[in-house]
């Protein structure tokens, strides 16, 4: 075979290949197809399902979506708890306190912190209805000492008031409104 047309044959060889290639990568599927997933419901102090909380195990932390209707208008605190039990309705202080494993200061604002169970706060519209998508890199689902999904399971809960994201224990948030038990 004489060299132009074995280069041709090289060149399309080449071709073929990175087309292959590429065919197989839009082909596989995504890192997270097989993320593990949660889903319950938000309710408020007299048991109403007044929402829904997705939470995701993302790379390096889950990602949390929440819709809801019905909450004040304004700011509110929203963090993990300990212990997922939303039974106790008039104040769900069942849910224990913020995920904080490592005893750390709460807020995002503090030098010493932010502790595993700090969340941004939640706005909600003058309607009453919110819709959030967050991602949180310092807890997991169902791994390391921050996990989820451990034997008790966690709750979220938002708060009646805006998280200041300083002050100790939990940001001047005050009472518990909505809770979902993640499990």
């Amino acid at each position: 075979m004489d060299k132009p047309m074995l280069a041709l044959l090289n060149r399309f060889k080449l071709i073929c290949v990175t087309l292959c290639l590429g065919a197989l990568t839009l082909l596989a599927r995504p890192a997270f197809a097989d993320a593990l997933v949660t889903q319950a419901d938000l309710i408020d102090n007299s048991g109403n399902t007044i929402g829904t909380v997705q939470v995701e195990q993302g790379h390096k932390g889950v990602l949390v979506n929440l819709k809801a209707k019905d909450l004040p208008p304004g700011y509110h605190g929203m963090h993990f708890h300990s212990v997922g039990d939303c039974s106790d309705l008039t104040a769900f202080k069942s849910a224990g306190g913020h995920v904080n494993p490592f005893n750390q200061p709460h807020g995002f604002r503090n030098l010493d912190g932010p502790h595993e169970g700090n969340l941004p706060n939640l706005v909600v519209a003058a309607d009453g209805t919110v819709e959030v998508e967050l991602y949180s890199d310092i807890v997991a689902l169902d791994s390391g000492a921050a996990k989820l999904l451990d034997d008790d399971g966690t709750a979220l809960i938002i708060h009646t008031d805006k998280d200041d994201h300083y002050s100790q224990p939990i940001g001047g948030s005050g009472g518990r409104i909505a809770c979902a038990v993640i499990k």
